[in-house]
């Protein structure tokens, strides 16, 4: 696939194309049609940068894009370690074979992947199902990804894909609203939308954590969707484990002794699914969201009214 054939300019949405050696905004009144966009290991680089957190230079001076970090894909050694001591994501899993289905009935089907630099846990199936294309994007080039671009100003046509996928991602995003915004611009009428994001987890990527959400607050970020499904992703046991290794790396200042902290303790991970899903949701170490696009937007009443009624939500394993 040839990203740019999709793309668009993140600022005024006109056709981009590549000229002169570089990529432009085919608009003549659009300043991007004559800054253009860098590229960065063999992607381009589709970001408004007068209106983000990153700049022209953060390209320049680092090797995959605008965040300076290592990919390890989810077969390396120390990520199968870590599968094995803090589990997958088996609600990401579920829910990946819920939009495969979903997905491979809608002709020439689309799936947008946010923050897809590394494959999420659980979300491996999405990559090799012939059924849709994946168009992985993030703030730096991988081998799972197409193109770098910046969330809060997606650079795609409105209504161009049957699926989002954004999984711990929002906590990492200055203005989720506008993200999720975005999200339901570039859904097709109905298009799925699948969102996990931490909830009583401590700072993660320093500087680049900025939010976390409750159940009904990730329900309210999503309210111009229509509910599917949804809940804990991780219960209490994992978020107790995080306050154990983030009390560790406090007294001792250690991240290393930290990191063998959870090490030693995942098997608290074995209670998330106890207890009643109401008391668990409210401690969770995250949630997740499932829902369509909808032309409707939640009220403040129902939004009181889907905690109180949060036994009735409907579960993701009876989709």
């Amino acid at each position: 696939m040839d990203i740019l054939n999709l793309a668009v300019c993140p600022r005024c949405h006109s056709r981009v194309e590549r000229r002169d050696g570089g990529i432009f905004c085919t608009d003549a009144g659009c300043a991007l049609s004559r800054e253009g966009f860098p590229e960065t290991g063999g992607q381009p680089v589709l970001v408004d940068f007068e209106n983000s957190i990153f700049s022209r230079e953060d390209v320049s001076s680092t090797a995959g894009g605008l965040d300076d970090r290592r990919v390890s894909g989810p077969r390396s050694l120390p990520n199968r370690v870590k599968s094995r001591l803090l589990g997958v994501n088996q609600v990401a899993h579920q829910a990946a074979a819920y939009f495969s289905r979903r997905l491979k009935s809608r002709p020439d089907a689309k799936l947008l992947v946010i923050g897809g630099g590394t494959i999420g846990s659980g979300m491996e199936a999405l990559y090799t199902d012939p059924g849709f294309h994946v168009v992985g994007t993030d703030v730096y080039a991988s081998p799972d990804t197409l193109l770098v671009a910046d969330a809060h100003r997606l650079p795609f046509p409105d209504a161009s894909f049957d699926g989002v996928w954004i999984q711990a991602v929002l906590e990492h995003v200055l203005e989720p609203h506008m993200v999720v915004a975005e999200i339901h611009r570039v859904l097709k009428p109905e298009g799925l939308v699948y969102a996990d994001t931490p909830f009583m987890q401590q700072v993660h990527e320093g500087a680049y954590d900025f939010s976390r959400f409750t159940l009904s607050g990730h329900r309210w970020l999503f309210r111009r969707f229509d509910l599917i499904a949804a809940g804990p992703v991780k219960g209490v046991g994992t978020s107790l484990n995080w306050s154990l290794r983030y009390f560790i790396r406090a007294l001792t200042r250690s991240e290393k002794l930290a990191k063998l902290t959870g090490f030693a303790f995942f098997w608290l991970r074995f209670f998330d699914g106890l207890g009643d899903f109401g008391m668990n949701a409210d401690g969770a170490s995250g949630v997740y969201f499932i829902g369509s696009k909808s032309d409707r937007e939640l009220s403040p009443e129902e939004i009181v009214a889907f905690y109180q009624d949060r036994r009735a939500l409907h579960r993701l394993e009876a989709l």
